[in-house]
């Protein structure tokens, strides 16, 4: 036995308890390392992942599964829990600054921000994530297809009554009104943009970078009879026209596509279209960290590289400090991380269910990489590595006697018990 399979027997064993087996490697050739009844158990074509167990790096793990080094025998949920326990050090610790160097460290990201979330590269990035095929996503999506955090209002909600409850949750938040002028910035399959319209009334503008959910939404409208009351656009949020300022403005899984440096462009630019003493509600990933872009143990490194090119993560603090600083004020944060959890894992159920379909749509490398990145963002959010914010915010009027409540200067009334009446 070499010494690097020594260590690798090493590290399985201590992740191994008498009442809780954990992984099993079978090398080439057939030799196996681990008890023989985890219930995982990888299938290495090459040497080259053991490395990568030795050393915890279960992003790395995951490009190799992908690339086809190693076959998974073992269902998501062990899986994933075997993945957790490999990681060595906590991955919202990856990022920090390095002692006196911080400012370069600081500078060398900006740089790397401005040069990924250029118009044009902002485009690139978003079609290779959401184009990848609507049918994939509708294989495990609920079927309003809506792709971001549910609301488990219920313990006992399925899916789609719990994504259902999310988009009445947003608009309740926004206090829609019939007749106001609504903007949804990445819209996605346009899921809000309708709810909004159907169920409260108002004129609704979406916007989206994805070829296949402009033409999707575009459909829908029509076969809904909504022209003329709801718009869906290709357009970059940059290039929207400020001359007439909206009522409400909805932005749901989209600033995680922003970057850090872009992120007083993109509060400043919504403050431009949002009318004073309307209200913002942005929704989105946010950082377990204060300070890392991304998660370590390569985790970061195989989002990037497989599903989501060009996001970078923000700790709610930053988000609401750069928020103020473009003249937003914010009046209500809300964390939905376990909520998140659980909305990835009735995803990567959805598509465990269909893993044949899913093949032939889309070929077996993007599904053995969407296999891992659901149920293992299920576990980034269950742990706390990652988390998800909806944050109200309103651009004040600057006029104390605006409003029946003196000083709102908005609409918001400065309660939560106009959400649930």
């Amino acid at each position: 036995m070499s010494t690097l399979e020594t260590l690798v027997a090493q590290r399985l064993d201590a992740l191994t308890t008498p009442d809780r087996p954990a992984l099993a490697l079978v090398l080439p050739g057939g030799r196996r390392l681990g008890p023989a009844d985890a219930p995982v158990t990888l299938r290495l074509t090459s040497l080259m992942p053991l490395a990568h167990v030795a050393a915890g790096q279960v992003g790395r793990l995951a490009e190799d599964y992908v690339e086809g080094r190693i076959d998974i025998d073992g269902a998501m949920r062990p899986v994933i829990d075997v993945a957790a326990r490999l990681v060595r050090d906590d991955p919202t610790r990856a990022d920090e600054p390095p002692g006196p160097l911080g400012w370069w460290h600081e500078l060398l990201n900006r740089s790397k921000s401005l040069r990924r979330h250029q118009a044009e590269v902002d485009a690139r990035q978003v079609q290779f994530h959401y184009d990848v095929s609507d049918d994939f996503y509708a294989l495990w999506l609920d079927p309003r297809r809506v792709y971001s955090c549910a609301y488990y209002r219920r313990a006992d909600m399925a899916l789609a009554q719990a994504q259902e409850a999310k988009l009445e949750h947003i608009c309740r938040k926004l206090m829609l009104r019939p007749g106001e002028r609504f903007l949804d910035i990445g819209a996605g399959w346009g899921a809000l943009l309708l709810w909004a319209a159907e169920h409260h009334g108002v004129r609704a503008t979406g916007i989206t970078l994805s070829k296949n959910q402009h033409a999707h939404v575009n459909r829908l409208i029509d076969a809904r009879g909504l022209r003329g009351r709801v718009e869906m656009r290709l357009l970059d949020y940059r290039d929207l026209a400020e001359d007439e300022p909206f009522d409400k403005i909805a932005s749901v899984g989209m600033f995680e596509h922003v970057g850090r440096a872009n992120l007083p462009t993109y509060f400043d630019k919504i403050r431009g279209l949002l009318r004073p003493g309307g209200l913002l509600l942005n929704h989105g990933i946010t950082a377990g960290g204060t300070r890392n872009t991304q998660l370590g143990a390569g985790i970061g490194d195989f989002i990037e590289r497989y599903v989501f090119p060009g996001g970078e993560l923000l700790h709610v603090s930053h988000v609401l400090k750069v928020m103020a600083e473009q003249g937003l004020e914010g009046l209500d944060t809300e964390n939905l991380r376990p909520h998140y959890a659980r909305t990835l894992w009735g995803w990567s159920d959805g598509l465990e269910a269909h893993l044949d379909e899913a093949r032939r749509i889309t070929g077996e490398k993007v599904v053995r990489a969407y296999r891992l990145y659901l149920a293992g963002s299920a576990m980034g959010f269950e742990r706390g590595w990652l988390s998800l914010h909806q944050t109200l915010a309103t651009r004040p009027t600057g006029q104390v006697e605006d409003f029946s409540l003196r000083g709102a200067q908005s609409v918001y009334p400065f309660n939560r018990e106009y959400i649930y009446r």
